[in-house]
């Protein structure tokens, strides 16, 4: 899905943090003169992919892509490789920003193609816990294992990629506890393994719930709200179900 972003590429604010044809991008030269844009680039990427990240718990129609890739009660290396279907039709529209600031495209394309390979460690419970300050810092096995457990208390935690520090700048980070341990899956769990039951029976289950709303402003919230959410007054949306915990 590159092509737009090639498009929005044409119209870049800032000329000079991107190579002006893809022979200079592959240049060793370029690179050596330009190191620091791969480092700003990264960490931009990584800001946009926790918010990317964020709104796919916090919006259903996109849990609905994302809900595949936290449906497996186990994590390990495999988990990694559980992904949507869908997501890649719309995923790098939230890298615009970069494409118009004047990060090249394809740049861009291995700023997330690297996240994902450094995010692909954080899928163990091998790892327990990595010294304290790379735990501040980088999102870390420990700090990933939060983010695929359903209890009440980690549910919707540690969206970060590469960094965990966003989670900390913006209220969405959980420690890993000892005496809490972590149960992964989904709240209400599959119990399947055919494919595509794994990869659409959320988008189902919205179809089927707009279909049943009585009017206009419902559908939209079942298919816009965050998950949990019913007309029926029924509300198991993340912050009402960790509210109803602590009262």
């Amino acid at each position: 899905m590159l092509g737009y972003l090639f498009w929005f590429y044409q119209f870049r604010i800032i000329n000079n943090i991107a190579p002006e044809s893809l022979q200079e991008l592959t240049s060793l030269e370029w690179h050596k003169s330009h190191w620091w844009v791969w480092i700003v680039g990264l960490i931009f990427q990584d800001f946009i992919y926790y918010w990317y990240h964020r709104l796919s718990h916090e919006i259903r129609i996109l849990w609905a892509q994302h809900i595949n890739h936290h449906s497996s009660k186990n994590i390990n290396f495999a988990v990694a490789l559980r992904q949507s279907w869908l997501e890649i039709i719309y995923r790098d529209m939230f890298y615009i920003p970069m494409a118009i600031i004047g990060f090249h495209p394809i740049m861009i394309l291995t700023f997330h193609q690297l996240s994902l390979i450094y995010q692909f460690n954080t899928h163990t419970e091998v790892v327990k816990r990595l010294p304290a300050w790379v735990e501040y810092i980088f999102n870390t096995p420990s700090h990933h294992r939060v983010h695929h457990a359903t209890n009440i208390d980690y549910l919707d935690k540690n969206y970060g990629g590469i960094l965990i520090i966003w989670d900390r700048l913006f209220g969405t980070f959980k420690k890993e506890e000892d005496k809490n341990p972590c149960i992964y899956g989904i709240t209400k769990n599959i119990e399947t393994f055919n494919l595509y039951k794994i990869a659409f029976h959320e988008l189902i289950a919205i179809i089927k719930d707009v279909k049943k709303a009585p009017d206009l402003k419902s559908k939209f919230h079942y298919i816009f709200n965050a998950p949990g959410w019913s007309h029926t007054g029924i509300d198991l949306r993340t912050k009402t179900l960790r509210k109803n915990l602590k009262s």
